[in-house]
């Protein structure tokens, strides 16, 4: 039986806990620290963890403690320092129990507190299935990680124990907290570098999601495992023997891929079990860089290599940190198997990434490691206000997913990008000026598409011009998070500014035409009334259809009625008459010289569809048939008869058109000029000008519909010209 004064003030007594106990033998110490001061302050935070935690416990009945001191003695094994251990010790205190933030800044520090919080904030999303909850809770979790990366490794131990204990939970929990792990934090694992990581949760994940296949899959590595040791120290013991010629004293061993691994080979190639020959990989750690290579080469005079197998991560690292040689030999039997080589800095970094690369200095917390450049250009993404959060999540699935390939640039510098990539991400990886003006690429120096995909070893020579920028088609290629980013955001500037053009355009123009011009600056500044920020924010809503200018009236103008501005005068009348004074031929049946009108509603000229109305004494009456007076006419329909044109090329027809603008000087000169460059001619204009809104209404001579609809497409092109129309009465 425990002495309880030993429990009261173990430091005195000398006899702690055995789970305390076993976790201070696991922490690494560094040499310019002391024991006692360690176990101290380590036993200060555990007291502090199990009195809190106390009478709490676990769905499967244990004390919740043990959950704690589980995460704590997962980082002593990653060699984490104490701050990250009395950290993952006291992870859950301030969302599970009374403690407070203050308490532990307090007690432990700002550091441990800060931990403990961003750990907490972690541990309090929930990632829906819905992807735009998803994408903002994972921006929210980077940002966390951002503060201090410690905070991403505490969770990575937090989330393996809960998965080994995950058992005792419903199986609609079981299954979403696996689905998490899957998506988010297995990936997440894998770019950190961190691969034994990543196994394991892989493994646990299958376990919870397709329990038989984990079974099934599991029985048959164990029965096979007798057989592989045996194959493994077939191919070991030459290599040993050679080694030892050249004293390399190396650390050897066989191990198997991990379950899920297994099981994603079977599903991806299509194959059975025993058909899957990289079931196992052998590692060989020795002591120096240049060891490796030598064992390399000793490995390969004993067994045959498979050229397109080999892989040297040693001098071209993962953004990841990890490094080491693979290659794949043919071995007894003509079985092949993988083969890594590496340090033993390396084996670690393999392991536990980035925890392996942990720097604490002075008591203060470490940025983000400066090795993993993919997540400190995510978290510039992340930083940019005009971030779409769908847009970050597929980002986000390209850089967590994707595997790497290594490219040079015509220097002999080496670039990575993901797999997939084009020309176009390879220019935004070099420079982002590079990448702006991007106009064409030359690989292994051939001229190439933009949108080809690049390949491991390929040499590419981005062409730029002063004058190309991104185009929209490079949305559709590009894959990087860096290319698309800088892309998307310049798409969209330029989105935004032709729209605040349009909207511009369109606010005018139509303040013109209800004679309000003199308002224009006062609609502009409108903003705050429609619940904008700014003015150009109103443009552009305007400019994309979200607000219309009838909208604005309402709002600004409740008393003014709403019209069209119509700007014509009783005098128009006279130029009607005018325009119907000349004569061309009509046909009907094969009869031509009829007593013929011209309907004065429509004006027709050779190449409109007609329809004739035969009239009491004024012969046939001659419409457009869509001319909105004949329906007036439907209750005669007997009168109505079909009649064509019979015109020569020559003959020339009188057509009325109204244009609408904003006044200046010289504004009837380039109309009229325009309209003399289409080699027709004027025969009538009447002009007036009202609160700086120009109407001209002329007279011109055409020979068909199609001359008038090119006019009248050079009219609208015009400056300050608001439209353009065919008029009749």
């Amino acid at each position: 039986m425990d002495n309880p004064l030993t429990a009261l003030a173990p430091q005195l007594f000398g006899e702690y806990p055995r789970p305390f106990q076993k976790l201070f033998d696991a922490i690494s110490i560094p040499k310019d620290k002391s024991n006692d001061d360690i176990k101290l302050k380590l036993w200060k935070a555990y007291e502090f963890g199990l009195n809190h935690h106390k009478g709490q416990k676990r769905r499967s009945g244990e004390p919740f403690f043990n959950h704690c001191i589980a995460v704590a003695s997962t980082l002593a094994k990653w060699h984490m320092d104490l701050t990250t251990i009395i950290a993952g010790l006291l992870h859950d205190t301030i969302e599970d129990t009374d403690a407070t933030l203050d308490e532990l800044m307090q007690d432990f520090g700002n550091d441990v507190a800060d931990l403990v919080d961003g750990v907490s904030k972690v541990g309090g999303i929930v990632f829906s299935s819905r992807k735009e909850k998803q994408a903002e809770n994972f921006m929210k979790m980077l940002l966390s990680v951002a503060k201090d990366l410690r905070v991403i490794i505490i969770k990575f131990a937090d989330r393996l124990h809960n998965m080994e204990t995950i058992g005792h939970m419903s199986r609609i929990k079981q299954h979403r907290i696996a689905v998490e792990t899957r998506e988010i934090y297995a990936p997440l694992a894998h770019r950190l570098g961190m691969s034994s990581v990543k196994a394991q949760l892989d493994d646990l994940v299958l376990k919870t999601l397709n329990p038989s296949v984990f079974k099934e899959i599991d029985s048959k590595v164990k029965t096979t495992n007798r057989q592989r040791k045996k194959f493994i120290k077939s191919i070991l013991k030459p290599v040993q023997d050679e080694l030892k010629k050249y004293n390399i004293k190396p650390s050897i061993y066989g191990r198997p891929k991990s379950l899920a691994s297994i099981y994603g080979k079977m599903v991806s190639r299509d194959k059975e079990f025993e058909e899957i020959y990289d079931l196992y990989a052998i590692r060989i750690v020795v002591e120096k860089v240049e060891q490796c290579y030598l064992s390399l080469g000793i490995v390969h005079s004993l067994y045959n290599p498979i050229q397109e197998r080999f892989k040297d991560f040693i001098a071209m690292p993962k953004s990841n940190g990890y490094q080491s040689v693979h290659t794949t030999v043919v071995g007894p039997e003509g079985r092949m198997v993988e083969i890594q080589i590496r340090t033993v800095e390396m084996e670690e970094t393999a392991e536990i990434g980035v925890a392996a690369h942990w720097v604490y200095k002075d008591g203060k917390s470490a940025e983000i490691d400066k090795n993993v450049k993919w997540l400190r250009e995510l978290l510039e993404i992340l930083q940019n206000e005009s971030t779409d959060p769908k847009e970050f999540m597929d980002l986000l699935k390209i850089d967590l997913f994707s595997e790497e390939i290594f490219v040079f640039t015509p220097a002999g510098d080496l670039i990575q990008l993901p797999i997939g990539a084009t020309p176009v991400d390879f220019a935004f990886q070099v420079h982002t000026q590079v990448g702006m003006h991007c106009m064409g690429a030359k690989v292994n120096h051939s001229i190439v598409p933009l949108n080809t995909k690049l390949k491991n070893g390929d040499m590419v020579e981005i062409i730029t011009g002063k004058k190309q920028m991104p185009s929209y088609g490079w949305q559709k290629y590009i894959v990087t998070s860096k290319a698309r980013n800088r892309v998307n955001r310049y798409l969209k500037k330029l989105r935004d500014d032709e729209s605040i053009k349009l909207g511009i355009e369109l606010l005018e123009k139509t303040l013109r035409r209800l004679k309000m011009a003199k308002d224009v600056k006062e609609f502009k500044e409108s903003y705050e009334r429609f619940g904008y920020s700014d003015r150009d924010t109103l443009l552009k809503e305007i400019g994309t259809g979200n607000i219309t200018v009838r909208d604005m009236l309402t709002k600004l103008r409740p008393q003014k009625p709403i019209e069209n501005g119509n700007l014509e005068d009783d005098e128009s009348s006279r130029f009607l008459k005018f325009a119907r004074s000349a004569r061309a031929g009509i046909e009907l049946d094969g009869i031509d010289n009829l007593m013929v009108n011209f309907g004065k509603c429509c004006n027709p000229i050779p190449g409109d569809d007609l329809m004739g109305f035969v009239t009491r004494g004024r012969g046939v009456t001659v419409h457009i048939s869509s001319c909105k007076s004949l329906p007036l006419l439907a209750n005669e329909t007997d009168r109505l008869i079909p009649v064509n044109w019979n015109v020569k090329r020559s003959d020339y027809f009188n057509v009325r058109l109204r244009i609408m603008g904003q006044d200046y000087k010289g504004w009837l000169k380039d109309i009229s000029e325009c309209i003399s460059n289409q080699n027709v001619n004027i025969i009538s204009v009447d002009t007036k000008v009202n609160d700086s809104v120009s109407v001209a209404n002329l007279i011109v001579q055409m020979n068909n519909n199609r001359q008038l609809n090119r006019l009248m497409n050079k009219l609208s092109n015009l400056k300050n010209i608001d439209y353009v129309e065919r008029t009749g009465r």
